[in-house]
């Protein structure tokens, strides 16, 4: 809409016009003006006023901000458990077989094949690979002699690594060998053996074969035990057992059934007390399960027996 303005000198109205620069001052103001307005505006409505979604994003922020300590600590738990899986595995295999444990990737000592080779080495690298992959076949074929070598000696014996159990989960496996509160007195005692919980009457193996050196029937302490020598020095035993179906000297084979579960002695509720001795010092029976169960099983199983701080007698 045009706009006018009164002449004093001559007593009328005349146009006004607007000149280039005016109206572009006038539209830079304008434009200026807007986008200051819509800044406020964006600043208001994102510092103090929050949608739904914000709201839910912060709770969930709060949340994982106390979650986080707690989250650090089971991972640092979870690697301990790790190396000293790793650290037992080693000393179980030189046990058995007195020798060192084999590397994880054995092919990863051989050094890769670069990805060019010039014409006049590929007849030296290919010499120089061949005698390696020689020897690594000459040092594992003298490892299997030496391992035959060692088996045979001792005439079929082998350590006890099956479970005792059938069809366990690792949620029935409970407290290990050491310091562990006792279910009557509260306080914490040695304990000597690994509690496997199960149902009162499942069936008790012997794991691995051997002969019964010891029946024992009594109301008190360990209750009904068991006592299997497998010679070389390794003993296992069972305790808290209902009925006992072996006798003194008789010689069983591993997987064979020689009790039932139960509740004799002082014993908290219907459970195995299952420990493994060599030269009469308790050793961890977990340590002898890694070839009866899976990798993850395994881990899981040392899981819960590390953490389980209460006994089951």
């Amino acid at each position: 809409m045009p706009q006018y303005e009164f002449d004093n000198r001559n007593f009328s109205f005349r146009k006004v016009t607007l000149s280039v620069w005016t109206v572009v001052r006038r539209v830079v103001r304008w434009v200026v003006g807007s986008m200051t307005l819509a800044v406020v505006y964006y600043l208001v409505l994102s510092l103090f006023v929050r949608t739904d979604t914000e709201r839910q994003l912060a709770q969930e922020n709060r949340m994982y901000a106390r979650l986080y300590p707690k989250m650090q600590e089971q991972m640092a738990l979870v690697g301990d458990v790790v190396e000293d899986l790793r650290i037992r595995d080693d000393a179980i295999y030189n046990q058995v077989f007195h020798t060192k444990a084999p590397s994880v990737n054995p092919g990863r000592s051989l050094e890769m094949l670069p990805d060019t080779v010039s014409e006049r080495n590929v007849v030296a690298l290919v010499e120089q690979k061949a005698d390696r992959l020689t020897q690594t076949a000459s040092r594992v074929e003298s490892d299997f002699l030496a391992l035959s070598a060692l088996l045979a000696a001792r005439k079929g014996n082998m350590p006890p690594m099956s479970l005792p159990i059938e069809g366990l989960t690792y949620a029935q496996f409970g407290a290990s060998v050491g310091l562990k509160i006792s279910p009557y007195y509260k306080v914490a005692v040695q304990h000597s053996g690994l509690d496997l919980i199960a149902g009162q009457g499942e069936a008790v193996l012997a794991t691995a074969a051997g002969t019964v050196s010891e029946v024992t029937h009594s109301g008190k302490g360990l209750g009904n035990v068991v006592t299997i020598d497998h010679g070389g020095g390794c003993t296992t035993r069972y305790a808290h057992l209902a009925d006992i179906l072996v006798s003194k000297g008789q010689k069983v084979s591993r997987g064979r059934k020689i009790a039932s579960v139960g509740i004799s002695g002082n014993s908290f509720a219907p459970h195995l007390h299952y420990e493994v001795l060599q030269d009469g010092v308790p050793q961890d029976p977990v340590n002898y399960f890694f070839a009866s169960l899976s990798p993850g099983d395994y881990a899981d199983v040392v899981y819960m027996s590390v953490s389980t701080e209460q006994s089951l007698d």
